[in-house]
């Protein structure tokens, strides 16, 4: 037999427990074939040489905006690295204003006002970039800076009359005037202004993302959330545009998305007596194919912790009085999860604060009484805070867990500014989920933070700050651990077990080429390990000069 692909010469390990080792891996239609012996008497098209490399399955993020993470690469970079201080994130606008015509956006991304201190303040703003409309988005994502000119584009002269959005807030300062910080959906204040972004410039962020995630060995993601331009989403039809990229092979790993909840509408009686609500022609999860497929639907619950807008059960330790934010009251809540799973759904649920997380659990308890399903899966996205009493509910619920490690390591010290000491424990637990037999999958929320998965990696196993402040160290796990999160973990959580996350016959022939064993480096250096190369259905996509091609 003729193979398309031979991978040889490698420290391959392949995630099976049946044989976790490998040195060869022959790829025939983008599946692994068989491995080693199994390949013997086999010629190939296309050899790829690893040198004697180590290399895993590919990594999946299971919690990724990619169409955010592509048109971040486009707008102004105000992280820390960046714009170190306040000063340096205002010439940073100001130089981009300069640059731009009277009137045309400038658009920054990626503050933090832990990190500088503060939030920019709009009149500051209307200094440095007095002819353009100026929007900063935090890091997070989940709230952002607007000047004057930004107001005024959207009809708003007057900033004492301001609307009041349900499910966001406006600050003000002393004298009620706004600051220009809007939380929550307080930015569609501004942000339907810009939004959605054009075909075009879709296709060049998700050009640039794809190249940069599969340098960092990521094959797959999934993001949370798409179709609906202001909650995360560019444009409405993001799946078109994904659709365009992979056919012009723009986009070259594989996408699970899951729609926006505001995307779904009542689709009237589809029969029986029943009131269908979703998607037209009643599509649910699991349409698709290896490359594009859909794989949930994202409710938006409450806020984030480093912006203090979680919905929290105890006031937040820097800000007395301040319980955050519901993006949606119980009963509207309700109502959305017990539809999406009656009518098929995934339903992956954002829930940071505790307060935030019975919610959620009742709305899946309903969901279940109501219409039973086997094996849903429905997850909590972050997890940020779960106290002792709520984590055998989570188990009994069949829910899936997904914290992210760089939120320790990159937004940690906030973290801990915002919950104080008596509830540092229950941050993005790890271990507990996997005392209680839950699958465990890996992610980061780029470009909330960094996508590196070896990165988050690191910071799952070793739980420090970029301070050096240790976040609850009895939930930090095992390299092997969080290495099997980042592959079997995040396709489990898609429902994709059976496709990709090992290297066994009949899965994807995804893997990442590294400099070193995930499994042997001292736990507290898995950091100083990269991706060489990048391979996905057996095609080399990324290389670095690690796989010689023959």
């Amino acid at each position: 037999m003729k193979l398309d692909t031979l991978i040889e010469n490698g420290r391959i390990w392949t995630g099976d427990a049946r044989r976790p080792w490998a040195t060869r891996i022959g790829v025939f239609a983008g599946r692994v074939i068989g491995v080693d012996d199994e390949l013997d008497g086999t010629d190939a098209e296309t050899r790829l040489d690893l040198g004697g490399a180590p290399a895993v399955p590919g990594f999946h993020d299971a919690h990724l905006h990619f169409s955010l993470y592509g048109h971040r690469l486009l707008q102004v970079d105000l992280s820390i690295t960046a714009c170190p201080d306040l000063d340096s994130l205002y010439r940073a606008v100001q130089t981009a204003a300069e640059a731009a015509e009277p009137g045309e956006w400038v658009l920054g991304t990626g503050y933090d006002q832990n990190k500088l201190g503060a939030h920019p303040l709009l009149s500051v703003l209307d200094r440095v970039a007095p002819e353009n409309p100026v929007f900063l988005e935090h890091t997070s994502g989940h709230m952002g800076v607007a000047n004057s000119a930004a107001f005024r584009a959207g009809g708003h002269g007057d900033l004492r009359l301001l609307p009041r959005i349900d499910g966001g807030l406006v600050e003000t300062d002393a004298e009620g005037l706004p600051t220009g910080l809007l939380q929550e959906r307080a930015q569609e204040l501004v942000n339907e202004l810009f939004l959605p972004v054009t075909l075009a410039t879709h296709r060049r962020g998700s050009r640039l993302a794809s190249a940069e995630l599969l340098s960092l060995g990521i094959t797959s993601i999934t993001e949370p959330g798409v179709g609906v331009p202001g909650q995360i989403g560019r444009t409405p039809i993001e799946i078109r545009a994904y659709q365009d990229g992979i056919d012009a092979g723009e986009i070259n790993l594989r996408l699970n998305v899951m729609p926006y909840i505001r995307a779904f509408h009542e689709l009237g009686e589809i029969g029986g007596g029943e009131e269908g609500w979703g998607l037209d022609l009643g599509i649910r999860s699991g349409l698709g194919d290896d490359r594009l497929r859909l794989t949930g639907v994202k409710v938006l619950t409450d806020g984030s912790l480093i912006g203090r807008t979680a919905a929290v059960c105890c006031e937040f330790h820097d800000a007395p009085g301040n319980t955050g934010l519901l993006i949606q009251d119980e009963s509207e809540l309700k109502r959305m999860v017990v539809g999406a799973h009656r009518n098929g759904w995934q339903v992956a649920m954002h829930a940071i604060g505790d307060h935030a997380l019975d919610l959620v659990m009742d709305a899946v308890d309903e969901a279940q009484r109501l219409h039973p399903r086997a094996d849903p899966r429905h997850r909590i996205e972050h997890c940020g805070i779960s106290r002792p009493d709520q984590l055998d509910r989570v188990a009994a619920l069949g829910l899936i867990p997904d914290p992210q490690g760089t939120f320790l390591l990159e937004t940690g010290d906030g973290l801990l500014a915002a919950v104080g000491p008596d509830r540092m424990e229950m941050l993005y637990r790890m271990a507990s989920w996997l005392e209680r037999d839950i699958v465990l999958p890996g992610s980061t929320d780029a470009p909330i933070v960094a996508a590196d998965p070896i990165r988050s990696i690191h910071a799952m196993v070793n739980r420090r700050t970029e301070q050096g402040q240790l976040i609850a160290p009895e939930e930090g796990i095992t390299p092997a651990q969080a290495l099997r999160a980042y592959t079997y973990g995040s396709a489990y959580a898609a429902h994709e077990e059976h496709r990709k996350g090992t290297l066994s016959r009949g899965m994807l022939a995804d893997l990442a080429v590294l400099s070193d064993d995930l499994l042997a480096v001292a736990p507290d250096r898995l950091d100083g390990v990269s991706v060489g190369a990048t391979i996905v259905g057996g095609e080399l996509v990324h290389d670095s000069g690690a796989v010689t091609r023959s």
